[in-house]
C-alpha cells in the first residue's frame, strides 16, 4: 500500500495540524511532541464507550462508574477556613448526579454549565439523591458531536493546558491529514504474525469502533516499537562483527570447560568425605552434581587437559588448566557455562561484545579472570576499568591474590629494573602474570612492595607491553597512557561508564579493536536487556557458590534503634565487623558527606569502647585506600559509610549491615549494599532503618525483606518505578518507550527481536527495506548515534 511514512511524517511539524498553532503548538512541542508522527502516537490512556452508555437514572449506589453528561449547575462555598466545596450537578436525559470535591477549587473554573462532561467514581446516595466524592472528570465538549456521541470516546492525556477533547480533536485532523499510513513491514510478515495493517492500527487506536478493537490495535503499535528497536540493535552487532579488525585468542574452550566441570565435581566429592560437613550443605551439594561427570571420576578417569599432553596445548588453555587447579571453591554451573561462553568468543577473528552480569557474590571476578589469562596466553595485554578507585582497588587486590594462588605471580623484587620480562618473550611453561594497579593516585604493580612503584615507570612499563593486566579507573584512557598490545577491555559496573569512555579505552588499542567484557553486579530483568543491550550476547550468573548463607532482612521503625544498636554490640562482640550506611542526601555530595559525618561523631558517643571508622566520597583518595586497609585488617569494628560502598566492597568477616532512611534509597542500590555483608561463613545480617510515607518506599522495603533474589527485586523494581526511569541506565538521550510494556509484552518483545534479528541477517544493508531503514533513522533520532557505537 502506498501512502505517507511515519519517516516522513516525523519531517512535518506539529504547527501544520489544524488548531495547533499559537499556545498549544509550544505547549505540544515543550512536552516533546514535536512533529505529526509525534501526534499520532500520543495515544489514547483510555476509553469511555459511549456506545452503550447507562444513564444516570439506571445506576446503582456503590458502583464504580463513568458517566457522561451536561454540567447543569456549578458552585463554590468555604464552609470554614482551609476548606473549599465545589459542586457541580451533571445530568443527561434520565436523571442527575451531584459532584462535590474537596479543596480542589480549579474545579470551579473548568466546569462551565452547559459544557459536556464524563465523570469517573463510586456513586453513593445522600439525603435520597445520587452523588459522587471527588470522581475523576474528562471534558468532552470542545469536540464536534461526531467524535464524542454514541461511539467509543477516547481520552487522550493532556498536555500542558491542552486538554484532552483539543488533543482528540487535533489527532483527528492529524489522521485526515496523514492517511493512508505505509506499512514498512513485509506482507509476508505481518500475515504470519497475524498483526493488523499500520494505517488500520494507528486509526483504530485512536478511534475505535468497539473496545475489543483496541487490543489488536496496541500489539501492532507495540510491535512496531520494539520492532525498530531490535532492528537497530541488530543493525549495530552486525556492524562490529564485519567492520571491526579483530583477531583469534588460541585456546580451546570444549577442553577448559571439562576441565571445569571435572575439578568442581570433584571438589564436592572431596567436600562430601568429611564426616563434620553441615548436612544443609551436603544435601545442597549433592543436588548439583553431574551423575555423568561424577561417573567419569569414579571410573578415575583422567581430569586435566594438560595430563592430555601439555606440549600440544596453546600456552591460554595451559595457563587456563593451571588456574583451575588452583580454585579455591568448586565453579558453579552458571560459572563454567559463562566462561565457555567467553573464551568461546575470544576463538572467533571478531571482537567479542559480552554483557556477564550476576549476583552480588555470584563469582564475576572469577569468570573475568579466564577471560584476563587466555588474552595474556594469547601474546596481548588486558585492562580492567572500574568507576571508582576503591573498586578497583579491590579489583587489583582480588585479581592479584588469584594470580598469585595459581603459582602465577613474578617475583617480588625491589631494584629499579622491571626484575622480570613481560610474558611476551617467556619460553612456554613459564607462565608469570604481571598486574598492576593505575588510577589518578596510585600505581602499584603485584611484583613490588606497595608504594615502591612510580608513576612514571609504571606508564613505560605499560608501553612496553611489560605489565599482562592493568587494572584501573577512567585514568587508564586518559593521554599518556598507552597499551603495546592491548587484546581485551573489562569494564565493570559500565552504566557508570558513558559510551565514549569505553570507546576511548577500546581506541588504546593498536591496529585491532580489542575484545569487549561489560560485567554488571545490577541485576538486569531479561526484557530490559533485550532492549538495553541487544546488541550485546548475554552471560548471567544466577547461582550461588555453594554454602553461602542468604543475608536475613529486616525491617526497623527508627524508634527501635536500640534494639540495633545491641544488635552491634553481639556482632562485634563475637570478633564480627559492621557496616553502617548513613542516609542517602541527593542535593549534594558535599552535604552528603557533612552528614556521614555528623553520624559518625554521633555513633561514637553511643559505642565509646568500640573502633569506628569514617568513609565518604569527598575524602582523599589516600585516606579512603587508608580507611578500606584498616577495616579490611580487622582494625575497624564499625565503618560508617556513604554508598561509596555500594560495589566491589569485599570483607568477608563483615557480618551485619544497618542502612539508616532505606526508603529512600532505590531498590537495586539497596541491595546492592546488602551485598557488601554475607561474603564469609558467618549468618549475616541487614537491618533496614526506615519509616517510608509513600506507598513506592514500602514497597521497596517489603521487597527487600522478602527476597534475597536480585533478580526477581530487579523485576520489581522495574514494577515499582515505572520503564521510563529505568532506561537511562545505558543512555540518557534514548527515548523512552511510548506504548510497549517491556514486563507485560514480553511475548511481543522476543518476536520482535527474533524477526529484527532475521531480516538483519538475511538483508545486513537493508538495502531490500529502505522504509525501515529510514524509519530507524527518523524516528530514532539521536539515539541512533549510540545504538552504532559500541
Amino acid at each position: 500500500m502506498t501512502g505517507r511514512s511515519l519517516a516522513y511524517l516525523t519531517s512535518v511539524p506539529i504547527e501544520q495540524v489544524k488548531g495547533l498553532t499559537g499556545k498549544r503548538g509550544q505547549a505540544l512541542r515543550k512536552a516533546g511532541i514535536t512533529s505529526v508522527t509525534d501526534l499520532l502516537l500520543h495515544t489514547p490512556r483510555r476509553y469511555l464507550d459511549r456506545s452503550t452508555v447507562t444513564p444516570i437514572g439506571s445506576l446503582t449506589a456503590g458502583e464504580e462508574v463513568t458517566v457522561m453528561g451536561r454540567v447543569r449547575k456549578v458552585s463554590t462555598r468555604r464552609p470554614r477556613r482551609n476548606l473549599t466545596i465545589v459542586e457541580a450537578d451533571i445530568a443527561d436525559e434520565s436523571g442527575s448526579v451531584r459532584c462535590v470535591w474537596f479543596n480542589q477549587g480549579f474545579r470551579a473554573r473548568q466546569l462551565t454549565e452547559g459544557s459536556e462532561v464524563a465523570v469517573s467514581g463510586k456513586l453513593e446516595t445522600r439525603k435520597n439523591r445520587r452523588q459522587m466524592n471527588s470522581p475523576a472528570v474528562d471534558m468532552l465538549t470542545s469536540d464536534l458531536e461526531s467524535l464524542v456521541t454514541g461511539r467509543v470516546v477516547p481520552i487522550h492525556p493532556s498536555v500542558g493546558e491542552v486538554g484532552p477533547g483539543y488533543m482528540r480533536r487535533a489527532v483527528h485532523n492529524g489522521l485526515l491529514r496523514s492517511r493512508p499510513i505505509l506499512d514498512p513491514l513485509p506482507g509476508e510478515l505481518v500475515s504470519r504474525l497475524g498483526l493488523i495493517a499500520r494505517d488500520q492500527a494507528v486509526a483504530t487506536m485512536h478511534f475505535p469502533e468497539t473496545m475489543e478493537d483496541v487490543q489488536p490495535a496496541r500489539r501492532r503499535l507495540v510491535f512496531d516499537e520494539l520492532f525498530r528497536l531490535e532492528v537497530a540493535l541488530a543493525l549495530n552487532k552486525r556492524r562490529m562483527i564485519d567492520q571491526a579488525q579483530g583477531f583469534s585468542h588460541p585456546v580451546d574452550a570444549e577442553l577448559v570447560r571439562r576441565d571445569l566441570s571435572l575439578t568442581a565435581t570433584r571438589m564436592k566429592l572431596d567436600w562430601l568425605a568429611d564426616e563434620n560437613l553441615d548436612p544443609g550443605l551436603a544435601a545442597e551439594i549433592r543436588n548439583s552434581l553431574d551423575d555423568t561427570v561424577t561417573a567419569r571420576i569414579a571410573s578415575r578417569e583422567d581430569l586435566h587437559v594438560d595430563q592430555a599432553g601439555e606440549e600440544d596445548r596453546d600456552r591460554a588453555t595451559v595457563m587456563a588448566s593451571e588456574f583451575t587447579k588452583t580454585l579455591p571453591f568448586p565453579p558453579t554451573n552458571a560459572q563454567i557455562q559463562a566462561i565457555f561462553d567467553i573464551l568461546s568468543d575470544l576463538v572467533v577473528p571478531h571482537p567479542m561484545h559480552r554483557l556477564l552480569q550476576g549476583e552480588v557474590g555470584s563469582g564475576k571476578t572469577l569468570v573475568a579472570v579466564y577471560a584476563l589469562l587466555a588474552s595474556v596466553g594469547s601474546g596481548y595485554q588486558a585492562a580492567v576499568m572500574a568507576p571508582t578507585e576503591v573498586l578497583s582497588e579491590q579489583h587489583f587486590i582480588s585479581i592479584a591474590a588469584l594470580i598469585d594462588g595459581a603459582g602465577m605471580a613474578p617475583a617480588e623484587t625491589g631494584g629499579e629494573d622491571l626484575g622480570m620480562e613481560s610474558l611476551f618473550s617467556q619460553e612456554p611453561g613459564e607462565h608469570q602474570v604481571s598486574i598492576a594497579l593505575l588510577t589518578a593516585s596510585h600505581a602499584e604493580v603485584n611484583f613490588r612492595p606497595r608504594g615502591a612503584t612510580k608513576r612514571d615507570d609504571l606508564l613505560a612499563w605499560i608501553a612496553a607491553g611489560k605489565i599482562d593486566i592493568v587494572v584501573g579507573t577512567h585514568a587508564l584512557i586518559q593521554e599518556g597512557v598507552h597499551f603495546q598490545r592491548l587484546g581485551l577491555a573489562v569494564v565493570d559496573e559500565q552504566h557508570r561508564f558513558g559510551v565514549a569512555q569505553r570507546v576511548l579505552l577500546k581506541e588504546k588499542a593498536v591496529d585491532v579493536d580489542p575484545d569487549l567484557l561489560i560485567m554488571t553486579a545490577t541485576p538486569i530483568p531479561r526484557t530490559l536487556s533485550m532492549t538495553l543491550y541487544g546488541d550485546l550476547d548475554v552471560s548471567v550468573l544466577d547461582e550461588m557458590p555453594p554454602g553461602r548463607t542468604p543475608v536475613a532482612t529486616r525491617a526497623v521503625d527508627p524508634a527501635g534503634l536500640s534494639v540495633v544498636y545491641e544488635e552491634v554490640r553481639e556482632q562485634v562482640g563475637t570478633g564480627r565487623q559492621v557496616f553502617y550506611v548513613c542516609p542517602l542526601v541527593e542535593e549534594s555530595l558535599k552535604i552528603e558527606a557533612a552528614s556521614a559525618t555528623a553520624e559518625y561523631e554521633r555513633l561514637k558517643a553511643i559505642f565509646p569502647k568500640l573502633r569506628l571508622g569514617l568513609l565518604h566520597g569527598q575524602m582523599p583518595s589516600k585516606d579512603k585506600e587508608a580507611t578500606m586497609r584498616t577495616f579490611r585488617a580487622g582494625e575497624i569494628d564499625i565503618l560508617v559509610a556513604t554508598t561509596v560502598i555500594e560495589v566491589g566492597i569485599d570483607i568477608p568477616n563483615a557480618s551485619m549491615m544497618v542502612i539508616q532512611d532505606a526508603d529512600r534509597f532505590g531498590l537495586s542500590q539497596l541491595h546492592q549494599l546488602r551485598g557488601r555483608v554475607g561474603r564469609g561463613s558467618h549468618a549475616s545480617l541487614c537491618v533496614l532503618v526506615a519509616d517510608p510515607t509513600t506507598d513506592e518506599g514500602k514497597a521497596r522495603i517489603a521487597a527487600m525483606v522478602s527476597t534475597n533474589d536480585g533478580f526477581r527485586l530487579a523485576e520489581e523494581d522495574l514494577r515499582i518505578r515505572g520503564q521510563g526511569t529505568v532506561f537511562g541506565t545505558r543512555q540518557s538521550g534514548m527515548a523512552d518507550l511510548r506504548l510497549a510494556d517491556i514486563l507485560k509484552d514480553t511475548d511481543t518483545l522476543i518476536s520482535a527481536r527474533r524477526e529484527a534479528f532475521g531480516l538483519v541477517a538475511d538483508d545486513p544493508e537493508l538495502t531490500a527495506h529502505p522504509d525501515i531503514k529510514d524509519e530507524i533513522k527518523e524516528m530514532l533520532g539521536d539515539a541512533v548515534d549510540w545504538l552504532f557505537v559500541s
